[in-house]
């Protein structure tokens, strides 16, 4: 396993978050290979770190004051033994080909976990949408998808939203390439409710990650009612994750953004909640603003000096981080065990370092991986593939009862996983093998391609 991972550390020295990623799923699944030596003789392992392809281009747009401005645009196509491509979009100064290539590897054993025949990849650029009018998003997009359309398709690889992705820019990236193919078909999800979109998709991911904590609490015949919890983030995921646990009659008291955080002791309520989806949604302002508008609430700037991140130095009981990756480090991960919380439920892709990993593991704490903790999203994706093929829409109760089920598929498989090789109760090696077993099996089947 070692030589494995210092192969790909050696292919791209600088690819962090892959490398990340690898070795995680790599320290997971050897007890597969240890029972399944065919594994190795036919280098399963080799063949799924590397994408099936790689697609690198550059994105030229116009700005308000008509100067020239050029990104870069990507699309990982990870694997395809199960499914189709499937996997979101970001928008993000941050972004790069390690990231991405780290996103796509999760992705395509999330997308197994679903039970959904959706292979894994993901795409984006290093454009920020934030601060650009409608009009230069626009026109990025439709730079960005003059490219891109070349190489999706319903049947092919279905993009979705991600971070600086959501209904706006999804519609002029849908709007470019149905101009472009001269069709109309399912090939983004997302999508508005008007043109082929599915409710509860705007609320999947962040819905899925509570209705997977619930699943982990009931192992311990406890429920989120009365719990005190921490969110991070205030974007698509952060809010929907703060609406259903407020469904589940819990208290959130954090919500963030990149420059800071908000603490609100009294609970952030439904008012409270649509004022943030405003701010965040339509205003595209700062969490900031939450604590002018309501000053019983503090808010915390962020100190790059400090070492931590004090929005995870609350007393609380549970936690949803759903802001990015790598957001929670060995001393928050300390700071929320100190703190007695009993439950963590990544509603973002890999938030939380590896030493924050091994820390929640040893403390015995209810530890919720985000491949399988977020996977409503990519779940409800899906199952808006599956109204488009069929041409029909289902009802808002329909697609959550569809959501829930799949929730409680995926903690049930990740239980049973993590007991057959086991390290029982253990949801990161639940979810890495059996997602892995899925994909290798399918990639065995059909051969060496």
């Amino acid at each position: 396993m070692d030589e494995i991972l210092q192969m790909v550390i050696n292919k791209d020295p600088n690819e962090k978050e892959f490398h990340q990623a690898v070795s995680e799923v790599l320290s997971s699944v050897k007890p597969v290979l240890e029972k399944n030596p065919e594994y190795r003789q036919t280098k399963i392992l080799e063949r799924m770190v590397e994408p099936d392809r790689v697609i690198m281009f550059r994105a030229p747009w116009m700005d308000d004051r008509g100067e020239v401005q050029v990104n870069r645009g990507f699309r990982i196509e990870m694997n395809s033994a199960i499914g189709p491509y499937k996997g979101g979009l970001r928008f993000h100064p941050s972004v790069n080909l390690g990231i991405l290539k780290f996103l796509a590897f999760e992705q395509v054993f999330k997308n197994a976990l679903t039970t959904l025949p959706m292979g894994g990849g993901k795409g984006g650029s290093d454009f920020d949408p934030k601060g650009k009018s409608d009009n230069e998003v626009m026109r990025f997009c439709q730079s960005f998808m003059s490219e891109l359309y070349r190489h999706i398709g319903p049947n092919t690889d279905i993009p979705a939203g991600d971070i600086g992705v959501g209904a706006r820019e999804i519609g002029y990236l849908f709007g470019m390439y149905k101009k472009l193919r001269n069709e109309f078909t399912g090939v983004l999800t997302g999508k508005s409710l008007n043109w082929g979109g599915s409710l509860i998709r705007p609320e999947a991911t962040g819905y899925g990650a509570v209705y997977f904590g619930a699943e982990m609490l009931a192992t311990k015949n406890k429920t989120l009612e009365g719990t005190t919890c921490l969110v991070s983030g205030s974007g698509n995921v952060a809010q929907y994750t703060v609406e259903k646990l407020l469904d589940f009659e819990a208290r959130v008291v954090t919500l963030s953004d990149s420059s800071g955080y908000i603490y609100d002791e009294g609970g952030i309520d439904e008012k409270k909640l649509e004022y943030v989806k405003m701010l965040k949604n339509v205003r595209r302002g700062r969490i900031k603003e939450y604590a002018d508008k309501y000053p019983s609430a503090a808010y915390v700037p962020v100190d790059q000096t400090q070492e931590y991140n004090p929005l995870w130095n609350h007393k609380a009981d549970c936690a949803f981080p759903g802001a990015t990756q790598n957001e929670i480090n060995a001393k928050d991960a300390q700071n929320l065990v100190k703190n007695g919380v009993m439950l963590i439920c990544e509603g973002a892709n890999m938030p939380t370092t590896p030493e924050g990993v091994d820390l929640f593991l040893e403390s015995g704490l209810l530890y919720g991986p985000g491949k399988a903790a977020n996977a409503g999203g990519v779940s409800v994706s899906g199952l808006e593939m599956t109204q488009n093929s069929m041409r029909l829409s289902w009802t808002r109760e329909e697609v959550d009862q569809r959501l829930k089920i799949i929730m409680h598929g995926i903690h049930k498989t990740c239980l049973e996983a993590s007991e057959a090789y086991g390290t029982p109760a253990n949801y990161v090696h639940g979810a890495n093998i059996a997602g892995f077993v899925k994909v290798v099996e399918s990639m065995v089947d059909q051969g060496l391609v």
